[in-house]
C-alpha cells in the first residue's frame, strides 16, 4: 500500500514555473502561479507548483510565493557573483545567468523540484526569456510552455527579427534612412508602428548583448516546425488588440492570452502598512481626474536632467502630482522642490505608493509613465490614460500603441521629458477635450479587461484551458 501510494504521488501533476530573475519579470510569472493554483478542481485538484529562479531573485518574491498553496519554491544557478552594480554589470548578470540555464543549470533546478515535491515534473512553464527551459523540458518528455510577460507588439517585431533587417538593414543608419517607415507589413502590427519604435537588439543597439541574444534563440526556439511549445501565454487580453491576436492565433496552435494577470492573481500586499505615506488620503482632497500619478517603476528611469524637468513641468502645469520616486533618485530633483509642493499642497513626493490603489483612485486621470508593459496594463485596468516617456525595450512599442493604437494617451513630444513638453502634456490629457476623449476610451478598454478577467470571460476560459493542458 505504501509502494503504490508512492508510485501516485510521484504522478500526481507537478508544474515547474521558471522565472527570468531580473527586472519586473518574475511578477508576472508569480501571479499565473497563483492564478493556476487557485483555479485547480477535478483531476487537477491534486496538482503541485514549484517556482524556480535564483536565490535573490526568490528573496524579493518570498512574501508573494508563501501565498501559493503547494508551490515549493527552488533555486537555481545565477551563474556566479559580479562585482560593481549599474547597467552594464546587470547585463553581465543576465549574461551569467542565461549561459548556467543553458548549460545544465536548468535541467538541475528541475530534478531539485522533483525531489522536493517526490512528483516527477510533468510540465514546465517558463518566462519565454528562458529559453533553455524547452531544452530541459523536451529532455525529461514534458511539455514546454512559455509566458511572454512583455506587450504583444515586441513579441511579433522579435518572431521577424531576420525578416526587418533583410528590409531595412542594421545599425544607424538603418533608423536615419528608415526610422518613420511604417511596420504594417510585419504580422501582428498594423500600419501605426514605426521602424523607430522597435526594441534594441534588432536592428539597431547592441546586436550581441545578452538580452539580444536571449531574443534571438527565443524566436528561433518558438518558430521551429513541429512546434516545441504547448502553447504561448501573454499577459494581455483578447481582443485589446485584435491585430496581435489573429497573427498568434495563426503561428501557434495554443495562443492563450490571461491578462491582466494582476486581475486575475492581485498579489498580497508587500508591506503591513498598504499606504505608509498616505497617498490615497492626500487624493481625497483634490477634484476627480485633476491629478497626475507618476511613476517609472524600479528599473527604468529617465536621466537625471529629465528629472529635474519633469519636476519642473509638473509645477508649471499646476495639476496634483503624487510621484513614487526612490529617495536615492530623490537627490536629482531640484532643491526645495519636494517640501515646497508639499506645502503648497500641489504635489506628494515618495518613495513607494501603492501604484495600483493610485491608479484606481478617482482623483487620478493621469499616469505619467515609462510604459513597461505591467504599468500599461495597470493603468488600463484603472482606466486611466498615459503620458509616455519610453526608455528601452518594448517601452517604445507599448507607447506607440497607447498613443496611436488604442488612443489612451500621449507620448511626450521629442521623446524626452523637457519642462514645457511635461506641462502640456498634461494639459491636454487632463484638461483638454482630447483628454476627455481618451477617458472614455479608457473607461472602455478597462471594461473590457474587467469582462476579460471575469467569470466566463476569454481570460479566465484561457486559464480553464491552460490549467487542463499543463496539468494534463
Amino acid at each position: 500500500m505504501g509502494s503504490a501510494s508512492a508510485d501516485d504521488d510521484r504522478r500526481r501533476p507537478h508544474v515547474a514555473l521558471v522565472a527570468f530573475p531580473f527586472g519586473t519579470h518574475a511578477a508576472p510569472l508569480l501571479a499565473l502561479a497563483r492564478a493556476l493554483a487557485s483555479s485547480r478542481s477535478g483531476a487537477a485538484a491534486a496538482a503541485t507548483f514549484s517556482f524556480l529562479g535564483t536565490a535573490r531573485s526568490l528573496a524579493s518574491l518570498r512574501g508573494g510565493c508563501d501565498q501559493v498553496p503547494d508551490l515549493r519554491v527552488v533555486a537555481i544557478p545565477e551563474g556566479g557573483e559580479g562585482e560593481g552594480d549599474g547597467e552594464e554589470e546587470e547585463m553581465r548578470q543576465i549574461g551569467r545567468f542565461a549561459a548556467a540555464a543553458e548549460a545544465g543549470g536548468i535541467r538541475e533546478g528541475l530534478r531539485a523540484a522533483a525531489a522536493a515535491a517526490a512528483a516527477e515534473v510533468s510540465c514546465v512553464v517558463s518566462d519565454a526569456f528562458v529559453w533553455a527551459a524547452g531544452d530541459a523540458a523536451e529532455e525529461i518528455g514534458a511539455p514546454w510552455v512559455p509566458l511572454w510577460t512583455g506587450g504583444p507588439h515586441s513579441l511579433a517585431t522579435h518572431l521577424r527579427g531576420d525578416l526587418l533587417r533583410s528590409t531595412f538593414g542594421l545599425g544607424p543608419q538603418a533608423m536615419e534612412d528608415h526610422g518613420d517607415d511604417p511596420l504594417d507589413f510585419v504580422p501582428g502590427l498594423s500600419g501605426h508602428h514605426r521602424v523607430r519604435d522597435l526594441p534594441e537588439g534588432i536592428i539597431f543597439g547592441p546586436l550581441d548583448d545578452p538580452i539580444a541574444v536571449i531574443l534571438s534563440c527565443m524566436a528561433d526556439r518558438l518558430l521551429r516546425r513541429p512546434p516545441t511549445a504547448a502553447a504561448l501565454v501573454l499577459n494581455t487580453f483578447l481582443g485589446f488588440d485584435p491585430t496581435a491576436d489573429a497573427a498568434f492565433a495563426s503561428e501557434f496552435d495554443h495562443y492563450l492570452p490571461v491578462g491582466p494577470l494582476h486581475l486575475l492573481a492581485d498579489p498580497p500586499h508587500p508591506l503591513a502598512d498598504p499606504d505608509p505615506s498616505n497617498c490615497l488620503s492626500w487624493l481625497d482632497q483634490h477634484p476627480p481626474a485633476s491629478a497626475a500619478y507618476v511613476g517609472f517603476g524600479t528599473v527604468a528611469m529617465p536621466p537625471p536632467a529629465e528629472l529635474a524637468a519633469l519636476a519642473k513641468g509638473l509645477e508649471l502645469s499646476r495639476a496634483p502630482f503624487v510621484w513614487s520616486l526612490k529617495e536615492s533618485a530623490q537627490e536629482l530633483l531640484p532643491p526645495g522642490f519636494s517640501d515646497r509642493v508639499r506645502a503648497n499642497g500641489t504635489g506628494l513626493v515618495v518613495s513607494w505608493a501603492p501604484q495600483k490603489a493610485v491608479l484606481g483612485h478617482a482623483v487620478v486621470g493621469a499616469f505619467v509613465s515609462h510604459c513597461g508593459w505591467n504599468s500599461v496594463l495597470e493603468s488600463v485596468a484603472a482606466g486611466v490614460p498615459m503620458v509616455c516617456r519610453p526608455i528601452f525595450g518594448d517601452q517604445r512599442m507599448n507607447a506607440r500603441a497607447v498613443e496611436s493604437v488604442w488612443g489612451i494617451g500621449v507620448a511626450l513630444r521629442g521623446g524626452i521629458a523637457a519642462e514645457e513638453v511635461v506641462a502640456g502634456a498634461l494639459d491636454v490629457v487632463l484638461r483638454g477635450e482630447e483628454g476627455r476623449r481618451m477617458r472614455e476610451r479608457a473607461r472602455e478598454i478597462k471594461a473590457k479587461a474587467a469582462a476579460a478577467t471575469g467569470v466566463g470571460g476569454s481570460s479566465s476560459e484561457n486559464l480553464k484551458k491552460l490549467l487542463k493542458l499543463v496539468c494534463g
